[in-house]
């Protein structure tokens, strides 16, 4: 079965179990899934239960798309995502993106926890991602290209929506929280990395480190959403100062910026 007709099969399933015409998505990052357990009338569906759809298999990602209303909008929040580290292909990790293009999703919000590289970006902060370097080695477009999916070769030029950015960062001034902005850089992962790499990141531009959330942006400017992203920095990646990430830790940080977090994407929710 090609990938269009296994994304037609998951969005005919999830319109058997919900009604909503969903304009938002949302991905959760680590130790962020709550969100999902917010919108009014809520509808939650297992990851297992969909066809094609791939399993969370990471300690606080619960695994489950929920449905309702959320800054008076019809959304999708995804409660966990994928990784490559997980042994997903690129194409498994951005399925459920292109599923939620498939449902009407016009706009995407991805949230994740990060490590710091830029020694003016403590841990705690939300940082709004401006652009992102992609280190993992894979992409999620190689391959045959189905153009009823998206064109060949999609422009990168923005792909985090600057209009969104500046709503969101808006939005934290109004609401007194304090957020900055930042660049990405993506690594495969699951092993942590070492000062010389993180020194190699300061040098090529990156001031936050992920394993996650640029190839859901590559597959949203692929199929034509609106992208913009919330990082919430978990651990210090300073190399001449690096110590032990804990995994414990990094679930109460994220924990401990939720209400903040949840004021931003409501409150740019609202807005669209």
């Amino acid at each position: 079965m090609s990938l269009f007709d296994q994304i037609q099969e998951a969005a005919a399933f999830i319109r058997t179990k919900v009604k909503s015409s969903p304009k938002v998505g949302v991905i959760c990052g680590t130790g962020m899934g709550s969100l999902g357990d917010t919108p009014e009338g809520l509808v939650k569906i297992p990851y297992g239960t969909i066809p094609h759809f791939p399993v969370s298999t990471v300690e606080s990602h619960p695994g489950n798309l929920c449905f309702g209303k959320l800054g008076g909008k019809d959304v999708v929040v995804m409660q966990g995502r994928f990784h490559r580290y997980e042994g997903y292909s690129m194409e498994k990790v951005t399925f459920p993106v292109r599923v939620m293009k498939a449902l009407g999703v016009e706009t995407l919000i991805i949230m994740n926890a990060v490590g710091s590289v830029n020694p003016l970006i403590p841990v705690g902060a939300l940082v709004i991602v401006t652009d992102h370097i992609n280190m993992m080695g894979d992409n999620p477009l190689v391959g045959p290209n189905d153009e009823r999916l998206g064109v060949r070769f999609p422009d990168m030029s923005e792909p985090y929506n600057r209009a969104l950015i500046a709503r969101m960062e808006a939005i934290g001034v109004e609401k007194k929280i304090k957020t900055y902005k930042g660049v990405l850089v993506a690594v495969t992962g699951p092993n942590l990395e070492t000062a010389a790499e993180y020194r190699m990141f300061q040098r090529i531009g990156a001031d936050c480190v992920t394993m996650s959330t640029i190839p859901e942006c590559i597959v949203a400017a692929h199929t034509g959403l609106k992208c913009v992203a919330l990082s919430t920095v978990t651990d210090s990646c300073l190399p001449d100062n690096l110590k032990p990430a804990v995994l414990e830790e990094i679930i109460h940080v994220a924990n401990s910026r939720e209400t903040d977090r949840v004021g931003l994407v409501t409150g740019l929710i609202e807005t669209l």
